[in-house]
């Protein structure tokens, strides 16, 4: 079994190099699917085998439960997006660079689900990080460099965040093992260091999940990517930033209150700001950006409550595991989809691709299963989920009687109607509208392509209707957050537990008929009248920047001119300026080099000059190490004097 969890990790790094050394395209094709058909196969026989923990020199993987679950979901949706890649890149440019990186990555992101300890996690994440920055600048186009830029700056500031996040925790803890963690933090006790290292940890990882105020990479690389990039980029990247989130909330705080709250209101935000932007969005894949965004924070509104509701958390703990699960097979069919759009469109502007799938069955088919399980209709996996979550929040507000949960809940109702409004302008756009003049008639999907769409989508309509799935495939993952099993029979289509999707439903057509009908449609065109007008990094972050920027610059030039002052008053005092020398023979030195010349009959006083020479630069050489030797030892004072002084100080 050791041999088999180090061979998925490391098979795709090893297949990444091989692929790199192949020209031919087909051959390279061949080797890529293959590769992660087998890492796939591996994570599927592990899974099998009994818990435990393998270690590696200083890397250490789990087997079971959370890692291996998701390992798994992994794995797959790297084999399904390598079905769809051959046709998508057919003719493309520097497709040995993308192959090295599309492997690259999935052993990274293997290596980050299937870690036991947040050291190893914080490898893998961060070799994750700077091997993806390849996808988003793969077109390398303006809009992708652009973003590029963006990914990476999030990506670096959060990884040192997250790694002063790990030396803080460790030196509390005195271990990073997942776990061994909770023991530690119990017997260290919470103090204000331990919540220091959970939200630098929140900050490292948030900025990869894609959680507000630290989501602004996200509505930008995702449209530039190509797209089985975006797949993956939405499906499973994002994930390794919540799994971070999860070991912090089971592991590090669990039930703690402060913590709880925190991130249910940054889940809040998230969760309602994507689902706005996404209905104002005209790009097929910028909305399926947006939509990620909001729907990673319905997420961490259910990871809030697995926190807020302790040991009542069974509903929140399942319906948490149950919606990421659901979100990365969801977004790998819809970021397939568009990726088979746009291979014949090549196109995401809605008002070009009116009408353009209402002829493609398998796209229309596989891509409306998508969209009606993120908007949470009955009879998909979304639907479950979704239900899990909001009898959650439900639960929490009755037990705590507060106010405020009442609120979230129906920004969960709302945030959910918004989904289903901006699910269905996508899909009236394309599949329903009668096409234009300038709709591209498209081309046939080829059988790879195809069988990679339909097996992406199979899961959700049967999971979505065989109830009794959902335990068995949460129930392994519970022991991450210490989340509990259900003590009785779930009966998600009682009326209770649809009325509040009939609320979202109610609310997502009346948006879409009353807003997006009537007011971001003009003259039979999408209009997007927040375009370019709202955004956090060009408004707040950017300008934030310059501003910090100008007052270190500032600082740093007060602190040089202090510097420049000290060093004038030494030299008026201390250390005086030498006086300058007039040029003068050495009369010593030239009569004896004349004497040398006389014997030798040199009428040109050649060793008088070479003998003045040497001496004037003996005295200059010496001049110069006594004066060093003067302003090292004084500087070597000046030191003493400080460390004295900060001794005396600290003494105190």
């Amino acid at each position: 079994m050791t041999t088999m969890t180090l061979t998925c990790v490391f098979l795709p790094f090893i297949a990444a190099f091989i692929s790199a050394i192949i020209k031919n395209e087909k051959v390279r094709n061949v080797v890529v699917i293959l590769s992660t058909t087998a890492s796939f196969v591996l994570s599927v026989v592990i899974s099998q085998g009994q818990a435990q923990t393998i270690s590696l020199s200083s890397l250490n993987f789990n087997i079971g439960g959370f890692n291996s679950v998701y390992a798994i979901i992994a794995a797959f949706m790297w084999f399904a997006a390598s079905l769809l890649s051959p046709q998508y890149f057919n003719g493309h440019h520097k497709l040995s660079r993308y192959y090295f990186f599309f492997l690259f990555t999935m052993g990274a992101t293997l290596g980050v689900f299937l870690s036991a300890d947040l050291m190893t996690t914080f490898i893998f994440f961060e070799i994750m990080s700077f091997t993806s920055y390849m996808w988003v600048v793969q077109e390398e186009t303006k809009e992708a460099m652009d973003a590029g830029k963006t990914y990476l700056a999030i990506a670096v500031l959060g990884g040192m965040v997250a790694l002063m996040g790990l030396f803080l925790l460790y030196n509390i803890t005195g271990t990073l093992m997942i776990s061994e963690l909770y023991s530690a933090v119990t017997s260290a006790g919470k103090s204000t260091k331990l919540y220091v290292a959970a939200f630098c940890l929140l900050f490292g990882f948030g900025a990869k999940a894609g959680m507000f105020p630290l989501h602004i990479w996200l509505p930008k690389a995702h449209p530039v990517a190509p797209a089985p990039a975006s797949a993956l980029l939405s499906g499973v990247l994002t994930k390794t930033g919540v799994f971070g989130i999860l070991v912090v909330t089971g592991q590090i705080l669990r039930d703690d209150e402060i913590w709880g709250y925190t991130l249910l209101a940054l889940a809040t935000i998230t969760m309602v700001l994507g689902a706005v932007i996404a209905v104002f969005s005209n790009n097929l894949k910028r909305t399926l950006a947006c939509s990620s965004l909001s729907q990673i924070g319905f997420i961490l509104v259910g990871v809030s409550m697995i926190t807020l509701l302790g040991e009542e958390n069974a509903l929140a703990a399942n319906g948490t595991f149950l919606y990421m699960i659901n979100h990365s097979i969801v977004k790998l069919v819809l970021f397939l989809g568009a990726g088979a759009i746009y291979l014949g469109a090549h196109t995401l502007d809605l008002n070009k691709l009116k009408g353009y799938g209402r002829n493609k069955p398998v796209i229309m088919i596989t891509f409306l299963i998508g969209a009606c399980s993120l908007a949470g209709i009955p009879g998909f996996m979304g639907y479950l989920s979704k239900t899990l979550v909001h009898e959650a929040i439900v639960e929490y507000a009755h037990l705590s009687h507060l106010p405020i949960i009442t609120v979230v809940e129906w920004l969960f109702l709302f945030s959910g109607g918004l989904t289903a409004a901006y699910m269905m302008k996508l899909f009236v756009a394309i599949f329903i509208e009668k096409p234009t003049e300038n709709t591209p008639k498209g081309k046939k999907l080829s059988p790879l392509s195809a069988i990679a769409l339909i097996i992406s989508a199979v899961a959700i309509p049967v999971i979505g209707v065989c109830t009794s799935l959902v335990e068995k495939i949460t129930y392994p993952m519970l022991s991450l957050v210490e989340g509990h099993h259900f003590h009785h029979e779930i009966h998600y289509f009682s009326f209770t537990n649809l009325k509040g999707v009939l609320i979202s439903l109610t609310i997502g057509i009346l948006v879409y008929i009353l807003f997006i009908r009537k007011v971001l449609i003009k003259d039979k065109t999408y209009v997007n009248p927040m375009e370019n007008k709202i955004s956090l990094e060009n408004q707040v972050y950017v300008p934030a920047i310059k501003i910090i920027s100008a007052v270190v610059g500032v600082i740093c030039r007060l602190f040089a001119d202090s510097t420049d002052f000290l060093v004038f008053i030494a030299r008026k005092s201390v250390l005086t300026d030498a006086k300058e020398h007039t040029e003068r023979k050495r009369k010593y030195a030239y009569a004896l080099g004349d004497v040398l010349d006389h014997f030798k009959h040199d009428k040109t006083h050649k060793n008088a000059n070479l003998f003045v020479r040497v001496s004037e630069t003996i005295s200059k050489t010496t001049q110069s190490i006594s004066s060093n030797f003067s302003f090292a030892l004084f500087m070597t004072c000046l030191g003493v004097c400080i460390i004295l002084v900060f001794l005396i100080i600290s003494f105190k």
